[in-house]
């Protein structure tokens, strides 16, 4: 039999960012050892048995064990679904330490710009930024080791460590002569679910959520007691690309916008009797304030769990583009040699009893969909061939291929030339030019005619510059004003801190600008029916 090794490579190169990312971590169980009734007696695993020896006693090159049963594990699980996935010893403690929510280190998110090892930000209340590391800072040697040819997730391993254990770093900053000689003790870094949680206008609260590890719920409470103490009486709540994560979160964050007792998620595993149904506990549940949900297709998992249950629930009213459609329930195992298991075991249905899970028989498509034909703005039509359900006050919602917001929303596009100058990062090396030059910038700072003139001279004069001169793409550019905010972004949030340049940002969002306007609906939404909640049959 001839093997197919194209298709595993794809999957395995296309898959891997997904799996770990968006999807594997959605179960019922994380990191129980793996109890499985031994297949010894198989004469399949005696065949198996034989081409594992047969291959390391004869292959041209010395192969070793340890590599050949991974890839022979990783292949049997990629004839199953996208989303059972075999995690090797170091990925599966990254995955156990992310969802822990805090991990061991120096506290600063840094990326490769120009082939250098630059600090994007550091997090708040961290030891980097207590020694007064900032945005646009290289690290230029670890413990007196150059690091620019490490890809950047050796430079972070090399960065985290025990805590209480010291770490010497250079930095090269911008506007200074002399190199920064910096010995940092590692401490305890938290990995925030929240983003952000602010005033976007008066009574109106936004949270953003970005994935669901084990400190969600209670960030999510704290988020929202502080928005209630500024005054809070509305919600956007923007679950826009968070690609999921842990299960009981996703129920716990749910319960924030349900009655108690009311439909979160139903699970149903293979066999007849593998049926979970999981209700909102009532621990979490706060003042029935309308709500408006944005999802966009980067939203899966966990999020379309709290997404559903809010839309079936008629509790509040979503808007954006369809979510991802991933509706497939992983068990996390452990198994002997601290490696793991991503197992399919179950599929998920929102309170209405629709599965939301995307067709995956075709592994490119579904990797990297079609962008939707939604028209924005507008209310949608039903979607299609997919099967109607009905809400527990009888609005139709759609089965398949994930949860259809109530509102569609097309997020804006950038020009060509602007995607271009952010993934070349050219405005940010601007801000932290400018902000050595200029270090006293105002969280209201604008843009001049004279700043963006400087920064066009810039932009032309990087060698990562785009091929159209700066002044003649301004000058065909639809929306002007998307550069001034790029501009004032970079730089306020260099100075300022991730959210006073994302309030900045924030100006130019077409979806969230549509979400303040439709409370009214989301109102009638929360009043629609009466306790207690019933879901009516589709």
């Amino acid at each position: 039999m001839t093997p197919n090794p194209p298709r595993s490579r794809a999957m395995k190169l296309l898959a891997a960012p997904l799996v770990l990312a968006a999807t594997t971590l959605l179960g019922g169980t994380l990191g129980p050892r793996l109890l499985a009734v031994s297949d010894a007696t198989n004469p399949m695993m005696k065949e198996y048995s034989d081409v594992l020896a047969t291959a390391r006693a004869w292959y041209a090159d010395d192969l070793g064990t340890e590599k050949l049963v991974y890839s022979s594990i990783s292949g049997m699980l990629d004839t199953l679904d996208p989303h059972s996935n075999f995690l090797e010893p170091e990925e599966y403690g990254a995955m156990q330490e992310k969802q822990r929510g805090s991990f061991y280190g120096l506290g600063i998110i840094i990326s490769k710009r120009n082939g250098r090892v630059t600090v994007i930000t550091p997090v708040e209340g961290s030891p980097a930024q207590r020694l007064g590391i900032r945005a646009g800072d290289i690290i230029d040697l670890v413990e007196g080791e150059p690091i620019d040819d490490l890809p950047i997730d050796a430079v972070v391993k090399k960065l985290k460590g025990p805590k209480g254990t010291t770490v010497k770093i250079t930095i090269v900053r911008p506007g200074l002569g002399e190199p920064l000689q910096m010995t940092v003790t590692r401490a305890e870094i938290p990995t925030n679910s929240v983003s952000f949680a602010f005033m976007v206008e008066p009574e109106v609260g936004y949270i953003r959520l970005k994935d669901f590890t084990h400190t969600s719920a209670p960030e999510v409470a704290e988020a929202w007691a502080k928005l209630e103490k500024q005054g809070m009486k509305k919600l956007v709540f923007d679950l826009r690309a968070n690609p999921g994560g842990l299960l009981d979160q996703a129920i716990a964050v749910s319960d924030f916008f349900l009655r108690k007792g009311e439909k979160v998620v139903i699970t149903r595993g293979r066999q007849a009797n593998s049926e979970q149904i999981f209700t909102a506990p009532g621990r979490n549940t706060k003042a029935r304030i309308p709500v408006v949900v944005l999802i966009n297709k980067g939203s899966a998992s966990a999020a379309e769990i709290v997404a559903g249950a809010i839309q079936d629930q008629d509790r509040g009213l979503v808007a954006g583009t369809t979510s991802w459609g991933k509706g497939l329930v992983q068990s996390v195992y452990t198994l002997s040699d601290s490696a793991g298991l991503a197992l399919t075991t179950a599929k998920y249905y929102t309170p209405s009893g629709r599965c939301i899970q995307r067709d995956y028989k075709e592994f490119i498509e579904y990797i990297a969909p079609d962008d939707e034909e939604e028209s924005e703005g507008d209310v949608l039509a039903e979607p299609g061939k997919r099967e109607v359900f009905r809400t527990a006050g009888g609005r139709a919602v759609y089965g398949g291929g994930g949860i259809t917001p109530d509102v569609a929303v097309k997020a804006g596009k950038l020009s060509r030339w602007m995607a271009t100058l952010y993934a070349r990062g050219v405005f940010f090396e601007w801000a932290v030019q400018y902000r050595a030059k200029n270090p006293d910038v105002p969280r209201d700072f604008k843009v001049t005619d004279a700043i963006r003139e400087e920064f066009f001279r810039f932009a032309d004069g990087r060698p990562n510059a785009p091929e159209t001169p700066a002044l003649k793409a301004f000058a065909d550019e639809k929306d002007k004003d998307a550069v001034d905010r790029a501009l004032a972004e970079e730089i306020v949030g260099a100075v300022h801190g991730p959210e006073a340049g994302y309030r900045i940002s924030i100006d130019g969002d077409v979806q969230l600008k549509k979400a303040l306007t439709l409370f009214p609906e989301a109102e009638k939404l929360a009043g629609i029916r009466p306790e207690p909640a019933t879901i009516a049959k589709k």
